[in-house]
């Protein structure tokens, strides 16, 4: 396989809101398109918290990406239309500078001594590169998830940057429940004796910690009702059993042992501690005298598309519509869009069709 990934050099240093500074950090990032010599069609996409910036197949990398069938050429985000960039999120390990990278005042991995990491920082080095491509407003930020909220920093750090946003499953701030699952999957890893204070290696490395949180993500990122149509209680074949005491017995335990055992060994767990917590620190809030309310009607958009699906336990279908009320306060033409979908949370993954047929919708206004 190829890589078609690029890399923009941040400047240096580059300020973190918490504290601290990073020195010659980078953000990898893909496009698809061409840029309009008036760079006006430029779509901007922030992830979620583990996706790579490899949304989509391309001449340089054929591989499918995350998002295969929603963008590309005559696709829902036509290509031929919009020059596209996905960029990786600061603080990833897909590409851009993150825990495990090199520190250039020490030669060894920052691990925790990675400044601590917040969705503005992520937001602004993402700024940082549209700026880098000569591109002076975006003319739409899309944002799925985590990478929502870091749209919504983007937007309410960068006024003017922006004509339109596409805001799916994401959320003003972090919600209680969010809360918890995600600290519960920080303290699977911190306790795994392999973690070792983030001092791990290929050959000692957090594989039960990490095992563990990504099943509380999955479990998470889909809904009872849809575990109920897939899985019911079948149970495995005596073959498929493991002989051992409390062993996988039940078919969706099997489901969920497969899937993160895909996961385990391609995502940096430092990297995963560092993005969990962005993630619960983000509150739009903090940018409005009166709270998110008053925080999303201080953004101003032309145009805007809020989505959200039923049964998102993560990121509930209120706080898709608070943001729809708040941003339609603050002057845009919001369009909200409210799906039943039995697959939760990833519905934006896997429900190509409605998700895309809205997304298509909006796109082709102007």
């Amino acid at each position: 396989m190829g890589d078609a990934r690029r890399y923009f050099d941040l400047p240096t240093p580059f300020a973190m809101k918490r504290g601290g500074q990073l020195h010659h950090a980078r953000l990898a990032y893909e496009t698809w398109g061409e840029l309009s010599p008036a760079k006006d069609n430029a779509l901007l996409i922030f992830t979620g918290l583990s996706p790579s910036a490899h949304a989509a197949s391309s001449p340089d990398d054929p591989s499918p990406g995350w998002w295969e069938d929603m963008l590309g050429p005559g696709k829902y985000i036509d290509t031929q239309r919009w020059f596209v960039i996905c960029v990786n999120t600061l603080g990833s390990c897909k590409g851009s500078t993150g825990a495990e990278s090199i520190d250039p005042a020490t030669g060894q991995p920052y691990r925790l001594e990675f400044p601590d990491l917040t969705l503005e920082d992520a937001a602004n080095a993402a700024y940082e590169l549209v700026r880098g491509l000569g591109i002076s407003q975006l003319a739409c930020l899309l944002g799925n998830s985590m990478g929502g909220m870091t749209a919504l920093a983007y937007l309410a750090l960068h006024p003017g940057s922006v004509r339109s946003h596409i805001s799916i499953s994401t959320a003003p701030q972090a919600q209680p429940f969010a809360i918890a699952i995600r600290s519960l999957q920080r303290e699977a890893i911190r306790l795994d004796p392999q973690w070792n204070n983030g001092h791990y290696s290929e050959d000692s490395y957090p594989e039960a910690g990490m095992s563990i949180a990504r099943k509380l993500g999955v479990i998470t990122y889909r809904s009872a009702m849809e575990w109920v149509g897939r899985f019911a209680r079948i149970r495995l074949d005596s073959e498929q059993r493991e002989e051992e005491p409390f062993a996988a017995e039940f078919q969706i335990e099997s489901y969920l042992i497969g899937h993160a055992r895909r996961f385990v060994r391609n995502f940096d767990p430092n990297s995963y501690l560092y993005l969990s917590r962005a993630s619960d620190w983000f509150d739009i809030g903090e940018y409005g005298q009166g709270g998110v309310a008053d925080a999303l009607a201080r953004i101003h958009l032309d145009r805007a598309l809020i989505i959200g699906v039923d049964t998102d336990i993560l990121f509930p279908l209120s706080q898709q519509q608070e943001i729809a009320d708040g941003l339609r306060a603050g002057g845009a033409t919001v369009e909200f869009v409210a799906l039943d979908s039995p697959q939760g949370h990833d519905a934006f993954l896997v429900d190509i069709a409605r998700f895309g047929a809205a997304i298509a919708q909006f796109l082709a206004q102007r």
